[in-house]
């Protein structure tokens, strides 16, 4: 019987840290095909330049629960082994709560979490022993983030969810890494300011993606359960298990003069 390809799939591949991924998968041994997903089809096609192995691109809108589902069929009915699933998708809003739309407000609970789990369903069958699910949180996952609050919250699930669901895997010798990057210098921030009147103004730690990028992967491989770059961030994820959320909150807001 025919050896089944190996695929690694990364969402939020277009830009950014899913780019950076797509990159050093690219370079993995045990990965034939790179699967990348984004809603930009231009961006999609650009990876290319990047990638000398076979890719194939998607452009599906992840918040679309029918497009979503069609290419969880799709992933179903391929022949192959997934050996990485990078769910990196995502968007968050710097505003007050009602600086932002309600489509918005659901569509961002849609993607940072439904469609994280969805994409683990449909992929989990297709992972063997020794596969890595790579799940994107955020630091925001450590604590509520007044003026961020959706999104530092399906931060949370993401987090706890990857830790909980590693155990679950643990017999099938799959491991999920709950990734819980600081700041990063990607479109995601431009996208994220919608000129409300209280925002975030100040990026404590910022780093360049490839950073996060290397580490989860190494976390990764390695079985750990979360991957934290950056002296800031691990500070931030120390504090954060030592302080009240609501000391938490008040550093945060003092943090960005609020």
């Amino acid at each position: 019987m025919a050896e089944k390809k190996k695929i690694a799939i990364v969402t939020g591949a277009g830009s950014g840290l899913g780019k950076e991924f797509v990159s050093l998968l690219c370079k993995e041994k045990d990965v034939d095909e790179i699967w990348a997903v984004a809603r930009n089809q231009e961006k999609l096609e650009k990876l290319r330049t990047i990638c000398d192995k076979q890719l194939r691109v998607f452009s599906v809108d992840l918040t679309d629960r029918m497009a979503l589902t069609e290419f969880g069929e799709k992933v179903q009915q391929a022949d192959v082994s997934i050996t990485y699933l990078v769910n990196n998708a995502g968007y968050g809003k710097f505003c007050s709560y009602d600086d932002v739309t309600v489509t918005d407000s659901v569509n961002m609970i849609d993607l940072n979490v439904s469609a994280v789990v969805a994409m683990g369903l449909y992929c989990i069958p297709k992972m063997e022993k020794g596969s890595h699910m790579i799940n994107i949180a955020s630091q925001s996952a450590f604590q509520p983030l007044p003026y961020l609050n959706i999104y530092s919250a399906t931060k949370a699930f993401v987090r706890n969810y990857s830790r909980a669901l590693r155990v679950e895997l643990k017999e099938k010798q799959i491991t999920v890494t709950a990734v819980c990057p600081g700041w990063l210098k990607t479109p995601f921030m431009e996208r994220a300011d919608v000129g409300a009147e209280k925002t975030v103004r100040h990026y404590m730690g910022i780093t360049t993606p490839d950073n996060v990028a290397k580490k989860a992967l190494k976390d990764a491989k390695k079985g750990k359960d979360i991957s934290v770059y950056g002296i800031y961030t691990k500070m931030a994820h120390t504090v954060a298990k030592i302080l009240p959320q609501r000391m938490m909150m008040k550093i945060w807001l003092w943090q960005q003069n609020m």
